[in-house]
């Protein structure tokens, strides 16, 4: 009989464990994009934070737009003329624009529309758990001149979805999470005409195209793939339970 609760518990806290979900709302979900839209955003000539190294402002500049395949968006990200101290630096994309005054704090928390939190550290290796905006923590934070290009799967760059960051910023941090310099995104492109494969021509446009959240084979709904976890985990505790009882019968 003890041997039986004891199993019985172990099994209930590993399927606990395996229903958790990282966020309030769950783990992100892959969003798919259409072609030809392109937002950028650019660190301004001074610098929120005017102490420390900095000669002028850190040079900076973010540009994304749909991945060749269409889900997420593809980064190409740089950073030059960074403090001398202070690093490695983190950017994230965050809640507010920036007003016209420049102030980096208006910008609020960030993006976070599955509502993770910040109090534990993103995890790289599973970035459909961490925070949507958290782009340093999923993709590596800076610590010298930096020009990465990378895609992001669950961010979308049309208006409508949650993961949308069009109308959002960006901030770079200190590694103390001291706010140094940021920027809006702007929409720099609409859609081209395109050959949608008839022979005709189609125009997109940024503002009336939804994104949609698609299962991908590399970044699957997370909430799916979390459903048949369970699902399986479940059975396997139902079956340990009834070759227990079936033990205790004997």
């Amino acid at each position: 009989m003890r041997i039986s609760c004891v199993i019985a518990a172990a099994v209930a806290a590993f399927v606990g464990a395996q229903s958790e979900t990282t966020g309030e709302l769950g783990d992100a979900l892959v969003v798919t994009n259409p072609r030809g839209v392109v937002y950028e955003a650019k660190l301004p000539e001074m610098p929120f934070f005017k102490q420390g190294s900095l000669n002028g402002n850190v040079r900076g500049s973010i540009v994304a737009m749909t991945a060749p395949d269409g889900y997420g968006v593809k980064f190409t990200v740089g950073f030059s003329n960074l403090p001398n101290e202070g690093g490695p630096f983190t950017y994230h994309l965050h809640v507010d624009s920036i007003p016209e005054d420049g102030n980096c704090t208006k910008a609020l928390a960030h993006h976070d529309a599955f509502k993770r939190g910040e109090t534990t550290p993103c995890d790289a290796s599973r970035p459909e758990t961490c925070q949507i905006g958290d782009l340093s923590g999923k993709h590596g934070s800076v610590t010298r001149d930096y020009e990465p290009t990378y895609i992001d799967r669950y961010l979308s760059i049309v208006q409508g979805p949650g993961s949308f960051f069009g109308n959002r910023s960006f901030v770079l941090h200190f590694a103390n999470k001291t706010r140094i310099s940021c920027a809006n995104f702007k929409l720099v492109q609409r859609p081209a005409p395109y050959d949608n494969g008839t022979g005709a021509s189609k125009t997109v446009r940024a503002t009336n195209a939804p994104a949609t959240v698609t299962p991908h084979s590399d970044a699957p709904l997370a909430s799916a793939a979390s459903v048949m976890s369970v699902s399986f985990y479940l059975l396997g505790a139902a079956s340990i339970l009834a070759f227990i009882s079936a033990i205790g019968d004997v």
